[in-house]
């Protein structure tokens, strides 16, 4: 478990939903800095906040951001994208750009920051999704996969170093990349507070919706059956 309180927290993505609701209730939780990184950041009268530029696709953005911020306890890889295109399509642009983002941006920042959380017995989340472990958000469903990977690969290198690796996963989040769809939504709020209690809880995983708990809970059925409503052949 991490308290976070008087800690030095980096969320990546931070401008908007999902990543300015961490900043907000990393502070209502007491944390001492917070490092609100994004490609553009936005500077705030909030002194405990410090805008932080970061690219998480770009290493020597990554690098400057250790330089800037050598003091961070806890890393949240938020920062994500969704350009949901079929894995089949030739072009594999959205594919490829998905992965820089969600897959080897959270690798890259936490590598970068791994010394110092191993220091300071800190933690890393990984923003991920239900969509990780079911196939049907086309090219994003794969990029989440890798991350659901990732982490659980992170878990391994990192837990003996003393470092707490956090999965989360949930469905549809009524944020701005959500906002095209017409389905039920999470709040971001909701989403991030079940989050910050699983750190300071000592969780591994949070589901932070119905949607997720749902598909983690079919994952040991045989395939067949976990995708049976979708393979069916389609009407002539």
């Amino acid at each position: 478990m991490t308290a976070l309180t008087g800690r030095t927290v980096l969320v990546t993505g931070a401008n908007r939903g999902l990543g300015r609701e961490f900043v907000a209730q990393l502070l209502e939780r007491g944390a001492a800095k917070v490092y609100a990184a994004a490609r553009n950041p936005v500077a705030g009268d909030n002194p405990r906040v410090v805008a932080l530029q970061l690219d998480v696709t770009d290493p020597d953005s990554v690098a400057r951001a250790v330089e800037a911020a050598p003091d961070v306890d806890v890393v949240v890889n938020n920062a994500g994208i969704s350009t949901p295109t079929p894995v089949l399509t030739p072009d594999t642009t959205n594919l490829r750009r998905e992965l820089e983002v969600n897959l080897f941006g959270p690798l890259a920042v936490t590598s970068a920051f791994a010394d110092g959380l191993a220091e300071r017995s800190g933690a890393v989340v990984n923003v991920a999704s239900a969509l990780s472990w079911i196939g049907l958000g086309a090219s994003y469903s794969v990029s989440k996969a890798a991350l659901w990977s990732a982490t659980d690969s992170m878990r391994v290198d990192l837990a003996p170093r003393g470092v707490q690796v956090v999965g989360v996963y949930m469905g549809y989040v009524d944020t701005d990349m959500a906002a095209g769809v017409d389905a039920p939504k999470t709040s971001p709020a909701d989403v991030v507070r079940q989050v910050l209690d699983g750190v300071e809880s000592g969780a591994s995983e949070v589901l932070a919706d119905e949607t997720a708990r749902q598909v983690r809970a079919g994952l040991h059925l045989p395939v067949d059956e976990r995708y049976a409503p979708f393979l069916a052949p389609a009407a002539v």
